[in-house]
């Protein structure tokens, strides 16, 4: 059975590990779609923690705007986990792309795989009111997005201290 799964939650939260742990229970070949860039030493670490956590069985594609074109090229291949939809909409932003047609192609994409997807992204809009316009755009942009994906995901889960809860159940069963 195909699925997709939403994980959501604050910083260290511990979505990503559950995130992880939820696509190994869907197969065996794992696919892995990172969607952060790069652009400094803090980040640099970051991304070997996670590698590091995850051991050599994922294939990794790297989609930091191409998001859509990356789930139709790893379809087939297992069960793809993508972390995360808020780095990718902040790469969204920043290269000026158009937020709404990239989450339409996304939406597309999840409906059309053949392998079940778990997608992982920040919950930002729980603290107070940025004072800077960029800011409420971001928390905003963040806000729909997740709300579109959500209605299309078959399981949404939040992660509080570590411990996942399941918001949403799984109604194909």
């Amino acid at each position: 059975m195909c699925l997709t799964i939403l994980v959501t939650g604050g910083a260290r939260s511990g979505k990503s590990s559950f995130a992880e742990k939820r696509t190994k229970q869907l197969g065996s070949s794992l696919v892995y779609i990172a969607t952060s860039e790069i652009i400094d030493t803090e980040m640099k670490e970051r991304v070997a923690e996670h590698q590091a956590r995850r051991g050599s069985e994922w294939q990794t594609l790297h989609a930091p705007i191409n998001l859509a074109e990356a789930l139709v090229e790893a379809d087939g291949k297992g069960p793809c986990l993508v972390d995360c939809l808020t780095f990718w909409l902040n790469n969204l932003m920043f290269h000026n792309e158009d937020i709404d047609a990239a989450t339409k192609e996304l939406i597309t994409a999840l409906k059309q795989r053949s392998d079940s997807v778990v997608l992982v992204t920040n919950e930002v809009g729980s603290g107070i009111v940025p004072e800077n316009a960029l800011a409420r755009r971001f928390r905003d942009e963040a806000g729909r997005m997740n709300q579109n994906i959500s209605q299309i995901a078959d399981e949404v889960y939040v992660s509080i201290s570590g411990i996942p809860l399941q918001i949403k159940p799984n109604l194909k069963i």
